[in-house]
């Protein structure tokens, strides 16, 4: 007994330290944290992860990928006047936050953490776009969403082809074409700004 209230005092104390290092990303974060919950040896410590670290790490990219569509939306709403970006903007911010919603959900069940927050990477681009404003936040803003919606796709694919958990492959083989159709529709604003 006095084993188990030792490690889980060091257990807490680590947290508690972790917790008070904001310089470390969140999503690295939950990486590591994922990374812990080891269901061999370590299972009883971290009541174990119900997937394996391939399928941990696509729904924390998921979810960091979708905090930060939800954020540059957000964004996107306060900073242009075009009315195709604004509704664009908007169906970022209700097509994430439902996808979202869904992955936490599944997180849960599967004891995976999640990032509370976008990686260091997204709050600079973030940065950078709340500095621009007119036709430069829009070009900023319509390239960013290219780029990110590439990536998510390619992401939501490859672990709906190679995931191993049937929860999670469901999710990304489901959300793939609403992100495709994002991208489809981001294209045509860019082509229409040319």
């Amino acid at each position: 007994m006095k084993k188990i209230t030792f490690t889980l005092l060091i257990a807490g104390a680590a947290l508690a330290f972790q917790s008070c290092n904001h310089a470390k990303d969140a999503k690295d974060t939950a990486d590591s944290l994922n990374k812990t919950k080891d269901t061999t040896s370590n299972a009883m410590n971290t009541g174990g992860i119900a997937v394996n670290s391939d399928d941990a790490k696509f729904a924390t990219a998921a979810a960091n990928g979708g905090m930060a569509e939800v954020a540059l939306g957000k964004l996107a709403l306060t900073k242009t006047t075009n009315a195709s970006i604004k509704d664009f903007a908007n169906m970022m911010v209700t097509d994430h936050s439902k996808a979202n919603d869904e992955l936490m959900a599944i997180a849960k069940t599967k004891n995976i953490t999640l990032p509370t927050e976008p990686d260091s990477a997204h709050i600079k681009k973030m940065d950078e776009l709340s500095k621009k404003n007119g036709a430069d936040f829009d070009k900023a803003y319509v390239d960013a969403m290219i780029d990110g919606h590439k990536k998510t796709l390619d992401l939501m694919n490859g672990e709906a082809k190679n995931g191993s958990d049937t929860t999670l492959k469901a999710f990304a083989a489901k959300t793939a074409p609403i992100v495709q159709s994002h991208l489809d529709a981001i294209n045509k604003i860019h082509a229409n700004m040319k």
